[in-house]
């Protein structure tokens, strides 16, 4: 045996997947999404990256990391009336019942108006069969949400049936 060499090997490290909860890892890619958008804008070369300039940019970038961790994600379109007819993504993680909206602040949008846009939200999910939570993640990058933690400590809402999580990032 080579010096240095123990005969007791280390078990081999198990996937985050593996070891993880679900909503926890979503979590987890949430609180690092502004990290890795930032990233994204820091690319040499002049080379063209993604700017996440609206909710559809925020959408499309949080598909991609969930597709890191999760092999069956659905995507559920829908129209809701805040939206001026425009449909929203909604992402299914069929095995966790599991459904992940995203929402980015910008000028004019309020508390309340996210609020409010959650409870309609809420009340779609909640009628849908396959859906124990809701979790939202709403990024707000320039900081417009005065109380974050207050925002998602009044959001969030545990039933028997039916959960609304709530994580605003960065904070």
């Amino acid at each position: 045996m080579p010096i240095g060499s123990s005969s007791h090997q280390e078990p081999a490290p198990q996937s985050p997947q593996a070891e993880s909860d679900p909503v926890e890892l979503v979590k987890t890619l949430c609180g690092r999404f502004h990290s890795v958008a930032r990233q994204l804008r820091l690319r040499g070369e002049y080379r063209a990256t993604l700017n996440v300039e609206d909710e559809f940019d925020a959408q499309d970038l949080l598909h991609a990391l969930l597709r890191v961790q999760f092999d069956d994600i659905g995507t559920d379109e829908w129209t809701p009336s805040y939206s001026s007819g425009a449909p929203r993504t909604t992402f299914l993680l069929n095995d966790s019942r599991m459904a992940v909206i995203v929402k980015k602040t910008r000028p004019g949008l309020t508390a309340n108006d996210l609020t409010d846009q959650l409870r309609i939200d809420a009340e779609q999910y909640r009628s849908h069969d396959r859906c124990a939570l809701l979790l939202c993640f709403i990024y707000d990058p320039e900081g417009r949400i005065g109380n974050p933690r207050g925002l998602e400590s009044n959001l969030t809402n545990v039933s028997d049936s039916f959960v609304i999580d709530v994580l605003v990032a960065p904070k």
